[in-house]
């Protein structure tokens, strides 16, 4: 008797990663009622914006505090999402009657729009994984298709982050398969759809020159001035329109708003966590021994976005040194790739790149490390080395988002989709890497692969029992112990304790980039 259809379906190239797909988007639709930040009402804006006004003025508006400040590319896709939004509910993309507008209709369709919008992550890591193995396959397609972060920030939080880093993911199928072409121009869609992704360019750019642009000079550079017409074709229709309309200022003004601050009001778990800590500390201390400190005009914790001078005592840092910190940063990387450029690499490059952004980079967002996790859960299944990292990474970089989750009735959820990860991939990777082991020919090879298999060692173990202690600290005991004093606090000590699991998973990429790569 033959198997069940829907068993050979599954078990099939294509089944697979749709049956991944379906069962995470039954999660999904589950979340439709939960939690919206104020990015819900952003992007339902910028379909109004789009729909209504001619595109001469969508970078002119200030209807709305929500003004448009994403690239032109993803500001057409709000405009091809108003279409079908005008037809179901017009208030949604009215302008002025549909602000703040969340009745039932806007947030299911909305929802749907991520849904749906994620088909493209799916592409993405169905071409990534289409010729590995098949329990690496599974075990790839869990990590990424069902990220607890990227439920929470996009499925509950709200925003579009999955099917953008679908065409990250795209873009790196390709590399990964020598059709740099097409890896370049996907990537020219990406940052024109997100500007953020900016910082991968100095690889990309340094890689494709030497991997795409080799060979005799004329062959160089033929491909040169193809790659260039490529990715200028992209930049041309994205902000063509805007240099026409003699725009592009105020476009660009809208996109790179240096006046927000070195940090967001949630302190991103990042290096700039341990120089605002020691800057308070000191400001302490010598405010005790008798020194006039001036108190900052702004206050990390305090929750404001602004412009401001922070540090009481350390010198003020401006986006020209964070910038420069991250170029520094990635310098090594970007070695490796002009000496030796290797398709094989390409992810962990780009992935440490992103690692660089977060870590040094002006204004980070505590979402961005998915930037970072998404591609390493790709390289995750490649070694026992690679799934021990991922296996801390993934845990502090969900961790990282609780606070994005305020409310009481999210709480069992952002905890539960964290634990369920957690045992995933504690079954996948303890399969995964039990399963080389048991085919392995060499014994002593199977005694010490067998001996090492374990996904956490002490330290590692003893710095997770720390979150779980942090996180009892501030849900629980914090108003218990300490009542309304130092409200701040729970939020700093969560930073701060994530920002020592980031600091810890650059320093490894960048030890495995110098060593391995």
């Amino acid at each position: 008797m033959g198997r069940p259809v829907w068993v050979s379906f599954a078990a099939s190239s294509v089944g697979e990663p749709l049956w991944f797909f379906s069962v995470v988007l039954c999660v999904k639709l589950l979340l439709i009622p939960s939690y919206r930040s104020t990015d819900f009402e952003v992007h339902r804006h910028w379909l109004a914006l789009t729909s209504s006004l001619p595109l001469s003025r969508w970078y002119l508006d200030i209807s709305s505090p929500w003004t448009l400040d994403y690239p032109p590319l993803f500001a057409y896709f709000s405009f091809l999402l108003s279409l079908p939004a005008s037809l179901i509910d017009p208030t949604i993309t009215d302008l002025i009657a549909g602000q703040n507008y969340s009745a039932p209709s806007a947030i299911v369709f909305l929802r749907l729009t991520v849904c749906a919008a994620d088909l493209i992550l799916l592409l993405g890591v169905h071409r990534l994984t289409a010729r590995l193995p098949s329990l690496n396959r599974r075990v790839i397609l869990a990590l990424v298709l069902w990220s607890p972060s990227l439920l929470i920030v996009d499925h509950i939080h709200f925003q579009y982050n999955g099917f953008l880093l679908g065409i990250l993911l795209l873009s790196l199928s390709f590399l990964v398969e020598g059709s740099d072409l097409a890896g370049g121009i996907a990537f020219a869609v990406l940052i024109c759809s997100k500007h953020l992704f900016m910082v991968a360019a100095p690889l990309y750019f340094v890689y494709l020159l030497r991997h795409y642009c080799n060979g005799g000079s004329a062959r160089a550079m033929l491909r040169f001035s193809m790659m260039a017409l490529a990715v200028g074709a992209v930049f041309v229709v994205t902000f063509g329109p805007f240099v026409y309309y003699s725009q592009i200022q105020k476009v660009f003004h809208r996109l790179f708003p240096f006046g927000r601050g070195l940090c967001h009001s949630y302190w991103a778990p990042n290096i700039w966590v341990f120089y605002i800590v020691v800057d308070k500390v000191l400001a302490f201390v010598l405010g005790q021994v008798g020194f006039n400190i001036q108190k900052p005009e702004a206050s990390f914790t305090g929750g404001l976005v602004g412009e401001s001078s922070p540090f009481a005592v350390l010198p003020q840092v401006n986006p020209i040194v964070t910038f420069s910190l991250v170029l520094v940063a990635m310098t090594p990387c970007l070695i490796k790739a002009f000496l030796k450029p290797q398709p094989k690499h390409i992810i962990r490059w780009v992935t440490y790149t992103f690692t660089c952004g977060f870590m040094f980079g002006w204004h980070v967002h505590e979402k961005a490390s998915l930037h970072i996790t998404i591609p390493l859960g790709i390289l995750a299944a490649d070694s026992l080395d690679d799934a021990k990292h991922y296996f801390l990474l993934s845990i502090v970089s969900c961790y990282s988002m609780f606070p994005l989750l305020f409310e009481p009735r999210e709480y069992p959820i952002k905890v539960l989709l964290l634990s369920i990860h957690v045992l995933l991939m504690w079954s996948g990777f303890t399969s995964l890497f039990n399963t080389s082991v048991s085919k392995a020919e060499d014994k002593k090879k199977k005694k010490s692969l067998k001996a090492n298999s374990g996904l956490m060692g002490p330290v590692s173990t003893c710095y997770l029992i720390g979150l779980i202690v942090v996180e009892i600290w501030g849900q629980f005991l914090h108003s218990y112990v300490l009542g309304s004093k130092l409200p701040f606090l729970p939020l700093m000590m969560v930073s701060l304790f994530c920002a020592v699991g980031m600091l810890y998973s650059w320093v490894w990429q960048l030890r495995q980039i110098i060593r391995y790569t």
